[in-house]
């Protein structure tokens, strides 16, 4: 075996992953295989994600790939340098060229490096894979293969930027053929009565939020064209006949004029699958969330962050509150699901902040929301603001971003109960609202919860 593309995720290794269960494959490794295989090019994949790291292991020492690409992210850091270090001191394993690519390696190069990898593949994968590839192969001058590091003399070398795919029609769909899509599909099924896959029809972002990393597609939006989505969607309702559709883009409506054509592509391919989709506030209207309905959509998750307009600004999310709150509104109204994502303990949030962004739930109800403690991901406009804040830096090797802490307007554990006071606050509101099935005991129990978070908060801030 000459290639061989995996990944350091493990399903049942992972307690909250396994209390959700709604994995997906991975797409971007995906893409590369099915690049490379437009191209002659011979290559495994093995996909970790219902495997354990040992059982990982024992394929490559069966199968002695020469060269082993590996992506990474932040979720799956600390078990990917688990698996270089494996790879680069067990000599059983035919000590194969290491290849890292993923948004987690671009703003860490000489720490990835120094703990055995050979190669980093900066940015998008496919051509510079293909590349990277063919030089080691051939034994040839990697120096001349843009968007890599690497190690020379101890010090680390980047070569130029790789040029961006512009016209994604080149990309071929990702090559599902290679890793156990039934696996994926049965084990939403089992847990949720429902099967769901993803897809993905852009690349990049426009917008600039200061939390928001784009460490692989860069400050790009590029579209592929709506016949051939429609005509993925088409192979997929064929092949695996999947219930849901998640399209992984960061804006899916960001082009009024693509969703028009989307529209008009699924419906004459008969290719709707219902899907679920995020998107910016201001990027609904009417006649788009219409659309969005006839073509399938489900549930769309609208971004807000924060109930405080101050916030907003702070994150240059460049939104207005009650922009997001309308749009929320006029789509449940419509009869499509909605979710949206919150986030605390950004820089400069106080008690006031809090309780707007209780305020806005309450208005907003959607039907769905997520809700986390804000950290600064390294390369993010959030993480050169608060660098010299920083109050706790683990370990980098056993740690991600998500364990950094800095100075804020009070201390973690305050924010930590700040989300309990918001889940439980909100969840109140929803239980005595409604109008019919009223749980007054469940009620009465997110009551006690929020003043409980609430007292804590009181008491540490």
């Amino acid at each position: 075996m000459s290639l061989l593309l995996t990944h350091a995720y493990y399903l049942y290794e992972d307690a909250k992953e396994q209390a959700i269960m709604k994995p997906y494959p991975p797409l971007g490794l995906l893409y590369i295989s099915a690049y490379l295989n437009e191209r002659n090019i011979d290559n495994h994949v093995f996909d970790s994600t219902f495997y354990s790291q040992e059982e990982q292991l024992d394929f490559i020492y069966e199968n002695q790939p020469k060269i082993v690409a590996i992506y990474t992210n932040l979720m799956t850091k600390i078990n990917v340098i688990k698996l270089v270090k494996f790879l680069k001191t067990d000599t059983k394993y035919g000590f194969p060229k290491i290849i890292l690519g993923g948004p987690d390696i671009t703003y860490n190069c000489e720490n990835y490096l120094k703990t055995g990898a050979d190669f980093l593949v900066i940015g998008e994968g496919e051509q510079t894979t293909l590349e990277l590839y063919n030089t080691l192969i051939n034994k040839e001058d990697y120096s001349s293969v843009n968007g890599i590091a690497y190690l020379e003399n101890e010090k680390v070398v980047k070569t130029p930027p790789s040029q961006k795919i512009k016209d994604l029609s080149e990309l071929p769909f990702p090559n599902r053929a290679a890793i156990p899509v039934e696996k994926y599909l049965d084990t939403w099924k089992t847990n949720h009565g429902m099967s769901s896959m993803t897809v993905s029809t852009q690349r990049g972002c426009p917008y600039t939020c200061k939390w928001c990393s784009t460490a692989v597609y860069g400050q790009s939006y590029r579209r592929r064209p709506a016949d051939l989505v429609a005509k993925e969607l088409g192979l997929l309702k064929e092949n695996y006949n999947p219930d849901s559709v998640w399209f992984v883009d960061d804006v899916f409506t960001v082009s009024h004029k693509w969703i028009k054509s989307f529209y008009e592509e699924v419906t004459k391919q008969d290719a709707i699958i219902p899907f679920e989709c995020i998107t910016r506030a201001e990027r609904l209207n009417d006649e788009i969330l219409q659309l969005l309905k006839e073509a399938g959509c489900y549930r769309i998750w609208i971004g807000a962050e924060s109930g405080s307009q101050k916030i907003l600004d702070a994150m240059d999310r460049r939104v207005e509150v009650d922009v997001v709150k309308e749009a929320i509104q006029k789509t449940t109204n419509l009869g499509i699901e909605t979710g949206t994502f919150i986030m605390v303990g950004y820089p400069g949030e106080d008690e006031k902040d809090i309780e707007e962004t209780i305020t806005y739930l309450k208005e907003a109800n959607p039907t769905h929301f997520t809700i986390t403690v804000a950290y600064p991901i390294k390369g993010t406009s959030l993480y050169n603001e608060i660098e010299d804040k920083i109050t706790v830096q683990p370990n980098w090797e056993t740690s991600t971003d998500r364990d950094i802490d800095f100075k804020r307007r009070y201390s973690r554990r305050f924010y930590d109960y700040a989300v309990r006071r918001i889940v439980n606050e909100v969840n109140y509101h929803r239980e005595i609202t409604k109008t019919k099935d009223l749980n007054l005991k469940k009620a009465i129990s997110y009551k006690i919860k929020s003043i409980v978070a609430n007292g804590y908060m009181t008491f540490i801030k």
